[in-house]
């Protein structure tokens, strides 16, 4: 069995998986070509899954860091809008 190819960027993992759509709704190919297209779609959408996982969690991340700064600030002012 070969191995699948590696996968890439979000963006490029996207457009493959765009095109693997368009190939199975063709509906052309033998059984063996199509079942390995369908693999690959389903690699390529988990790792789009897991790339889109982790980015939520760097921004969940970077919104407690902005929240607990800006918490922070608003406390050194004394409660006041920032900017005032």
């Amino acid at each position: 069995m070969a191995k699948p190819p590696a996968l890439p960027d979000f963006e490029s993992s996207l457009a493959e998986l765009e095109t693997i759509v368009a190939t199975l709704e063709e509906g052309k190919g033998s059984l063996e070509q199509t079942l390995a297209t369908y693999r690959r779609g389903c690699e390529l959408l988990k790792h789009c899954q897991t790339l889109l996982g982790g980015a939520e969690g760097q921004i969940r991340v970077l919104d407690q860091d902005l929240e607990q700064t800006l918490a922070a600030a608003l406390q050194r002012s004394g409660g006041t809008e920032l900017g005032s």
